[in-house]
C-alpha cells in the first residue's frame, strides 16, 4: 500500500476511535436553528453525518477523476499504438522503396559493366588483329630485307668468285 492510503486509513481509524470514545457527547441533544425553526437534535451526530456525506462525495469525485484519467490514458495508448503502426508501415514502405531503388541501380550498373566489358573485349580483339597484321607486315618486310641482303651477298659472292677465277 502507498503512504497516502495508509495515512487515509489512519485518519478514518482515529475518527472512528474519537467517535466511539465520545459517543455520549455526540448523542447529546442540542437546540439547533435551521433558518425558519429551532430543532432539538444531536449536533455531534449531524456533524458526523455531514462528514460522512462529504467523504462519500469526495470518494465519488475521486473515482470519477481516476476513471476519466484511465479512459483518457487508454485512448491515448490506442492512438499511440495506431500511430506507431502507421509509422512502422511508412518505414517499411520506405525500406521497400529503397531496396527496389538499390536493386534497379545495381542492375543498371551491372548492365553498364557488361556493356563496357563487351566493348573492351571487342576493342581488344580488334587491337589483337591489328597487332597480328602489323607483326606479319613487319615479318614480311624483314624477310624481304633479309632476302634482298642475301641476294646482294650472293651477287657479291658470284662476282668475287668470277673475279678470283679470271
Amino acid at each position: 500500500m502507498s503512504l497516502r492510503t495508509l495515512s487515509l486509513i489512519l485518519v478514518f481509524a482515529l475518527l472512528a476511535l474519537f467517535t466511539a470514545l465520545n459517543w455520549s457527547a455526540f448523542m447529546t441533544p442540542t437546540s439547533l436553528s435551521v433558518l425558519f425553526a429551532t430543532v432539538q437534535a444531536p449536533l455531534g451526530l449531524i456533524m458526523l453525518g455531514f462528514t460522512a456525506v462529504l467523504s462519500a462525495l469526495f470518494l465519488v469525485y475521486l473515482v470519477y477523476v481516476q476513471t476519466t484519467v484511465m479512459l483518457e490514458a487508454r485512448r491515448t495508448a490506442r492512438e499511440l499504438t495506431a500511430q506507431r503502426e502507421l509509422a512502422d508501415q511508412a518505414e517499411a514502405s520506405r525500406f521497400t522503396e529503397l531496396r527496389n531503388l538499390v536493386e534497379a541501380r545495381l542492375q543498371q550498373l551491372e548492365a553498364a559493366a557488361n556493356e563496357a566489358q563487351a566493348r573492351t573485349l571487342t576493342r581488344l580483339d580488334t587491337l589483337e588483329g591489328d597487332l597480328r597484321a602489323s607483326v606479319e607486315s613487319a615479318a614480311n618486310t624483314l624477310a624481304a630485307y633479309i632476302g634482298e641482303i642475301e641476294d646482294r651477298l650472293e651477287g657479291r659472292s658470284g662476282v668475287d668468285a668470277a673475279s678470283s677465277g679470271a
